[in-house]
């Protein structure tokens, strides 16, 4: 598969994930500059890498919850949490993803975390 097909493909998967306008205004964010980026993404990350089967895309949402947590990532945890939602993740998962988080990370990483995951499943319905 090319990298179009694979561009096409997984910019089709995050606008399943995250909402077309979401993801119109991450593409869209860096202007030309970006673009290079985007493509990296879209094909890459979501083309292939999210499009294999071996583990469900909520699992892969848990997954990636655990690492920007983890990395201290607030921006991308927060794009992952609504992922995981429309991914079909149920707040008791999230939930025990971060008292994991809390044990082997640490409280202060596990406070933000728990902030932004409160933010969003308050603003973000599952599909």
């Amino acid at each position: 598969m090319d990298t179009q097909d694979l561009n096409a493909r997984g910019l089709d998967l995050r606008r399943k994930m995250f909402g077309r306008e979401a993801v119109e205004k991450r593409m869209n964010a860096l202007g030309a500059f970006g673009e290079p980026l985007q493509h990296i993404i879209n094909a890459y990350a979501y083309g292939d890498v999210w499009s294999r089967t071996a583990l469900p895309p909520g699992t892969k949402s848990l997954v990636m919850i655990a690492m920007m947590a983890a990395a201290g990532r607030g921006n991308e945890l927060r794009v992952h949490l609504e992922g995981a939602v429309k991914n079909g993740c149920k707040p008791e998962e999230i939930q025990e993803v971060l008292l994991l988080l809390a044990l082997y990370c640490g409280i202060p990483l596990a406070n933000d975390a728990h902030a932004a995951a409160v933010e969003v499943m308050n603003d973000t319905k599952p599909a």
